[in-house]
């Protein structure tokens, strides 16, 4: 329901509430944005843990991050500081004071006798301070009814404020109380510091607290179940108003201590309320009782709303905590919704909800896995959903190029098996024109839509007929992870390269094999999910030599299948394995290097290798040597933008398994 409500049945209570579940009906979180941003960060060298975090704090396309919300209580916050200041009690007491002397001398003014003259007197000397002249004329024999009604006015609204300043309400709910009433406050105050004194001696027991709560329940805020609640409320509404004293000038604190002596016109109620101070601060010392802020408004507040501020002061900063996600453990379930629809509203509440879904989606989803050690790593389902995410941006690429389409010559990659799929990006087979065409009609129909008068195909109307594979590839993709790939900006364009090589041929080109080698100063066979997490390596060395040495060995355990080698770098050949393994580093280029470097593609050039090589970067001294590589085993070079470096890659490997692929141009021809 959207209001709260509470029914009382005999001593149990039932609580009705505002149902903070979200919308039972609302489709599931869309995982996609978030794990494609989450594998950028990883791809750059964050950690999953941190990425994670850090897409909460950013948000996504259409949705508020924990960086907005922050920004909000922070703004909240500011806005509780520059609007109020703590004196409105006194204030109030002040005019109230003016109007009880005017009215007063009013009525002197009319009377003619030497006791008037002797008050107007008395009236003239009261003191500057607002406490001081409320004492002084405590004992004041008033002879204007209205200045005295007005008079115990001020001692109405002290007892108000301070009980107010300890139970919310407590002022709106006295107003016009009677001397009854205020009996039964003074009962219920003397009550309820013997119930905290029980406990601070460990005697209280749960009758006690129901016994208190079937006696004074209807003056106690909100609906504590226990003699906890009600402890952790009362203490945070009295931490919040000692920290509200804190706030006030010297000046300011010694007024209001003279005038709760004041309050209901005796100290007893100070009294009380000061021993249920000291209660409350034994038995929850963890609360702030000593903080304080700097008020620069106008607005002045009195005691009791004062409080309240410095209560919402204070939610909003364990809320800026929560929202930070800064503190060891955190999770997006330990935002508080009720307080952040308190204090920023509903709004605030759906994006925080939002947020929590997704990190609980992505925690279960299986996109992520926790290690032996306890940290989070990109699980292989996650590697799959990204490198799909990185064809498909590939084939747009692709088919966007000037002057071509993205199409497949029948028959090119295998011999009919006579079964149909799906068509996928990557494929080579021919069309199903039967299985296609009856895709669409029955996709029309059951649109509503009437096949006679036409149908159009939509691309997952499209089958395309399976094929065996006629040919197997051995695919060796070196990629250069040396210092200066990292320091210009390419380390995640080569990542995102891999990742999709690597989903095309896991997903289209099964039968073929994949092998990725890393090379800086020393080489090194990875995987594609510890190549995906791989931190910025700044180590001086290329050692192409050394990776070429690991691609002829993974040629030679495939001799019945096609050798294709895909070199991306954008450095000379720079280090060099000795005879006994070690990394010899020179620069520039040694011609040992140069002499081991060549060596090594020839021979795996005489393994009937296809090679290319992608060169980043302009440097003339590199063009020039890798075109020289390159003519040597009769070779190619791309030298790809780095946005263009995926199409680039997959394009040549796609050329490599179909003599129709345009390799120039990076597209079927017509």
């Amino acid at each position: 329901m959207a209001a709260d409500v509470t029914a009382r049945r005999g001593r149990g209570r039932s609580r009705y509430g505002r149902y903070s579940g979200g919308d039972p009906l609302a489709p599931p979180v869309d995982l996609g944005e978030a794990l494609a941003e989450i594998g950028e960060d990883v791809m750059a060298g964050t950690s999953p843990q941190r990425a994670m975090q850090e897409f909460l704090r950013r948000g996504g396309r259409d949705q508020r991050g924990l960086d907005s919300l922050a920004a909000q209580v922070a703004q909240r916050r500011q806005q509780l500081l520059a609007e109020h200041r703590l004196d409105g009690t006194l204030q109030e007491v002040r005019e109230l004071l003016d109007q009880a002397v005017l009215a007063e001398r009013k009525q002197l003014a009319r009377d003619l006798d030497d006791e008037a003259r002797f008050s107007e007197m008395r009236l003239g000397n009261l003191p500057a301070s607002t406490a001081a002249a409320v004492t002084e004329l405590g004992d004041y024999p008033w002879r204007s009814s209205e200045a005295r009604e007005t008079f115990e006015q001020i001692k109405d609204l002290l007892g108000r404020e301070a009980l107010d300043q300890r139970f919310a309400g407590m002022k709106q709910a006295l107003e016009g109380a009677t001397e009854e009433d205020r009996g039964r406050v003074s009962q219920m105050m003397a009550d309820l510091n013997a119930l905290l004194e029980k406990r601070r001696l460990g005697e209280d027991t749960p009758e006690d607290f129901a016994e208190f709560m079937d006696k004074h329940g209807d003056s106690i805020p909100g609906e504590p179940q226990d003699l906890d609640e009600l402890l952790d409320e009362l203490a945070r509404r009295a931490a919040a108003g000692r920290r509200m004293l804190a706030s006030m000038t010297p000046e300011q604190r010694a007024e209001l201590a003279e005038l709760s002596q004041q309050a209901f016109g005796s100290p007893e109620l100070a009294q009380a309320l000061d021993r249920l101070d000291d209660n409350l601060q034994a038995l929850r010392p963890g609360e702030d009782w000593d903080g304080s802020e700097s008020f620069e408004g106008d607005q002045g507040l009195g005691l009791g709303d004062g409080t309240g501020v410095l209560q919402d002061l204070a939610e909003l900063d364990a809320l800026a905590e929560q929202l930070s996600q800064q503190y060891s453990g955190a999770r997006m379930e330990d935002v508080d919704l009720d307080a952040l629809a308190r204090q920023l509203g509903d709004e605030a509440v759906v994006d925080a909800r939002t947020l929590a879904e997704l990190e609980r989606a992505l925690r279960e989803s299986g996109y992520l896995n926790r290690t032996a050690d306890g940290a989070l790593r990109l699980s292989p389902a996650a590697i799959r959903q990204l490198g799909k995410a990185l064809l498909r941006d590939i084939a747009e690429r692709m088919s966007g190029r000037t002057g071509g389409r993205d199409v497949r010559r029948a028959g090119a990659a295998g011999e009919l098996d006579g079964s149909t799929r799906p068509w996928e990006f990557g494929d080579t087979e021919p069309w199903n024109v039967t299985a296609t065409v009856g895709n669409a009609v029955r996709r029309v129909v059951a649109e509503g839509g009437d096949p006679r008068s036409g149908v159009r195909l939509s691309v997952d109307d499209v089958e395309v007929d399976q094929t065996e594979a006629r040919t197997q590839a051995a695919v060796a993709l070196l990629v250069d992870t040396s210092f200066s790939m990292a320091m210009e900006g390419r380390w995640v364009p080569m990542k995102r390269t891999a990742l999709a090589l690597h989903q095309l041929v896991t997903s289209r080109f099964r039968g073929d094999d994949l092998q990725l080698i890393a090379f800086g100063r020393h080489a090194r066979t990875t995987r594609i999910e510890d190549l995906t997490s791989l931190e910025a390596l700044y180590e001086q060395g290329t050692n192409l030599h050394h990776a070429l040495l690991l691609a002829h060995r993974f040629f030679r355990r495939h001799p019945t299948a096609q050798p294709v080698l895909l070199i991306v770098t954008d450095g000379e050949p720079t280090a060099h394995l000795d005879r006994v393994g070690e990394a010899e580093f020179a620069y520039p280029p040694h011609r040992v290097t140069l002499a081991l470097t060549v060596r090594a593609l020839d021979d795996v050039h005489r393994l009937g290798a296809q090679t290319t090589i992608f060169r980043l970067g302009d440097d003339p001294g590199l063009a020039h040597l890798i075109d020289q590589l390159a003519r040597r085993v009769e070779g190619r070079v791309v030298a790809p933008d780095l946005d263009d470096l995926g199409a680039a890659v997959v394009g040549s490997y796609l050329g490599s398994r179909d003599p129709g692929w345009d390799q120039a141009r990076g597209f079927w021809p017509f």
